[in-house]
């Protein structure tokens, strides 16, 4: 019996819905049991108890632990296949391809653009993007809810993006590290220029009201680093506990005038005909698990990355420079 196991089946979690299986599932985490102690426990003929236990045990969530004879009788012993459970379980957009490539990470243009190009090619893998946070989407990757993970968070100590995470994250398993495109980011504000920001030194005081990234994205990790530098307190910023979920919430919520500034990229701030005031360049990376860089889905998206007409596409997007787009790097485990 293995000491932690893992809920990842849409079968298992319908097993589990029902409160009689879920409580002899928990007995069983404390010990193998046979059908009759089970029933006396519960209160319950022994067929009742078979009945939950046989489904328990279809979906690997019980498992046989030996067998007792006494006289002409035998007595089978059953136990959890493991000590505790957690559940692991990600609920994918519907796309109709049999094999969606899920990429769980940060929000970003350009992988939009990859997974629209992917997804208009020969074969039945679509790219299914899902912006959650780089961070987590750097968890679900670790976790085996993600394919890819999509991420651009600064490690404030080295000075170096993504890799640091990477270290200690997968300390025991090699990932690929490969770079979609390098992005400007800055600070967001009405076209009419009412509202003047040079640096996140101005965002206390004076009644600005700012758009927030989520907790794990990269922008609010490089945000929340550069305050802790300046010395300036989160709670001073009014705004600061609004949390959006991509670059387009931000820039559509100082278009809507319901924020006077935001932080993201260029290209969210062009779209909505913001002003904009570039604070740096950042790298966003396309991380996934060594052993698949040679699987089909993964040869399609390097080739894709390294053709000409994705790099271009890539450049005209405002502030982004493809460059460097399809550079990979190995982080050993």
């Amino acid at each position: 019996m293995q000491a932690l196991g893992t809920i990842d089946r849409r079968d298992q979690l319908a097993a589990l819905s029902d409160e009689h299986r879920l409580a002899i599932l928990r007995r069983l985490m404390c010990g193998p049991s046979t059908l009759s102690r089970l029933g006396r426990d519960f209160d319950k003929h022994p067929a009742w108890v078979r009945h939950h236990l046989k489904r328990l045990e279809a979906v690997g969530l019980v498992e046989p632990a030996g067998e007792r004879t006494t006289g002409n009788y035998t007595e089978k012993f059953y136990r959890a296949a493991a000590g505790a459970f957690s559940v692991h379980l990600l609920v994918a957009p519907a796309t109709g391809s049999r094999n969606p490539l899920m990429v769980l990470g940060s929000d970003d243009f350009a992988l939009q653009i990859l997974a629209s190009d992917l997804n208009e090619g020969p074969g039945d893998v679509d790219m299914v993007p899902s912006a959650i946070g780089s961070l987590d989407g750097l968890v679900a990757l670790r976790q085996g809810l993600a394919d890819i993970a999509g991420c651009h968070l600064l490690d404030a100590g080295s000075g170096e993006y993504n890799s640091p995470y990477l270290r200690h994250l997968f300390p025991d398993r090699s990932v690929e590290m490969v770079t979609l495109a390098h992005r400007e980011q800055g600070l967001m504000t009405a076209p009419d220029g009412r509202v003047t920001v040079a640096d996140v030194r101005d965002l206390p005081g004076g009644g600005l009201r700012f758009a927030n990234r989520n907790l794990g994205s990269g922008t609010r990790v490089w945000l929340d680093a550069r305050l802790r530098e300046l010395g300036i307190a989160p709670e001073s910023i009014e705004g600061y506990d609004r949390e959006l979920r991509t670059h387009t919430d931000v820039a559509l919520a100082v278009a809507s005038g319901s924020a006077d500034v935001g932080l993201g990229i260029r290209a969210a701030a062009d779209r909505f005909g913001l002003r904009f005031t570039p604070l740096f360049m950042e790298r966003y990376d396309l991380v996934f698990a060594a052993e698949r860089a040679e699987d089909e889905p993964f040869a399609r998206l390097r080739n894709r990355l390294d053709s000409k007409a994705f790099r271009s596409e890539v450049a005209r997007l405002g502030g982004y420079d493809s460059g460097h787009t399809g550079d990979g790097v190995l982080i050993d485990g």
